[in-house]
């Protein structure tokens, strides 16, 4: 006996599809069930099941949403976007305020899991961490956070970060960060040191910001690629954005990209709208693992963002040229699979013994979702409601349930 079968649905291709739940899991996923086998069905009146969205690269910490308008402040340098930061984040809502009001808003689109990147540093300390820990213990069961130790302000430029990453591992993080290693630490070798040594004793994956432009970009590439192979971490190193990866020659992405799918090195990008960035479909036939996150959302980096990964997948896919079906299918992979494939996910994805963890949207397929972005969306979480009921009270996820 099934305890709930979701009926009358529609698979990614736009195919008829009825998903049978039984102690929170897939107990069968067919073109037609016998409803008579369940203790209740729900009828989903042809629309779209798809799995629950991952997000592979968000900053609980920076945001304002929960918050007041801040408005943009230009500045023409990376150290002064740092400060201007820091200001505004002194006057604004405790991070685990904020941070809970960003997870609600994103599992209310649809996101039932996250690589989430935390500010830590000699400045900063662990406070940053420590809130977002309580952020995502409050959230624990409704969506999935995976937590970064992320050197915003450098590591070999800010004296002392090294120890509070190392510290950050032992407080919870399960992935060290690393960025820019030349342009803003000013010593590639060393800041990798530090970001490998750290992985390598504390057992743990590695993410890094990259935006270090052109050759100089492939080059941190290599380097990335090298001290994976070497330390045997494949499939357990990202880089994100990579935005060398849009602006050097063919040939250089190509060899670049050999060498990334040699050591397993994942490159995540949320297609930025100022900037170039990798492009997606020659990686992935050359074998390299490509997800996307939102990136920032609200915060002193930009004024966009609202925590809704198929718009992020509509954005790739717009930026990306993606007409067909099959490319609009990459997109979606982007911000489901592929990221949770770099988190580690267990049972993730709509196939029979898995957990019972889905989103509902009103579309016909899962090319017509990624291009028109539908607003009507149900998230199930183990084969119940993830909604009012379910969420902490602080925080709730309105989502309609049919």
């Amino acid at each position: 006996m099934f305890d709930r079968l979701f009926d009358n649905a529609v698979d990614m291709h736009g195919q008829r599809v009825s998903l049978a739940v039984r102690d929170g899991r897939f107990a069968a996923i067919a073109p037609s069930c016998d409803s008579s086998l369940a203790r209740e069905r729900i009828d989903l009146e042809g629309r779209l099941v798809l799995p629950g969205l991952v997000d592979g690269h968000i900053h609980l910490d920076k945001s304002f949403v929960g918050d007041q308008w801040h408005p943009h402040v230009p500045v023409t340098s990376l150290r002064a976007r740092l400060a201007i930061e820091k200001i505004q984040l002194a006057s604004a809502r405790p991070v685990r305020e904020r941070a809970e009001a960003l997870i609600a808003q994103a599992a209310s689109f649809g996101t039932t899991a996250m690589r989430c990147h935390v500010d830590v540093d000699a400045t900063t300390g662990l406070s940053h961490l420590h809130a977002v820990l309580e952020a995502r213990e409050r959230w624990q069961g409704i969506v999935d956070i995976e937590l970064v130790a992320f050197p915003q302000a450098g590591i070999i430029s800010c004296p002392g970060t090294a120890d509070v990453l190392d510290a950050a591992m032992s407080a919870g993080a399960q992935v060290i960060g690393g960025i820019d290693p030349t342009t803003l630490d000013g010593d590639a070798k060393a800041h990798l040191d530090v970001v490998f040594g750290i992985a390598e004793r504390h057992g743990v994956k590695v993410d890094i910001h990259l935006h270090e432009p052109g050759e100089q970009g492939i080059r941190q590439l290599l380097a990335i690629a090298g001290r994976t192979q070497a330390l045997g971490m494949h499939g357990s190193v990202a880089v994100s954005h990579a935005y060398a990866l849009g602006e050097v020659p063919l040939d250089m992405v190509d060899r670049t990209a050999a060498a990334l799918a040699d050591a397993g090195v994942a490159i995540m990008t949320n297609a930025p709208g100022d900037r170039p960035f990798p492009p997606v479909m020659r990686l992935r036939d050359a074998g390299v693992h490509v997800f996307a996150g939102n990136d920032n959302i609200r915060d002193a980096w930009w004024p966009y963002g609202n925590g809704d990964l198929l718009q992020r997948a509509m954005l790739i896919g717009y930026r990306s040229g993606f007409h067909t079906d099959d490319a609009l299918h990459v997109a979606l992979d982007m911000v489901t699979h592929a990221g949770a494939r770099v988190m580690g996910l267990q049972d993730y994805g709509l196939a029979v013994g898995h957990e019972a963890t889905f989103v509902i949207v009103d579309a016909p397929n899962s090319a017509a979702a990624v291009a028109g972005v539908p607003a009507d969306r149900t998230v199930v979480r183990r084969g119940v409601w993830a909604n009012r009921d379910t969420a902490p009270a602080s925080g709730p996820v309105p989502l309609r349930v049919p």
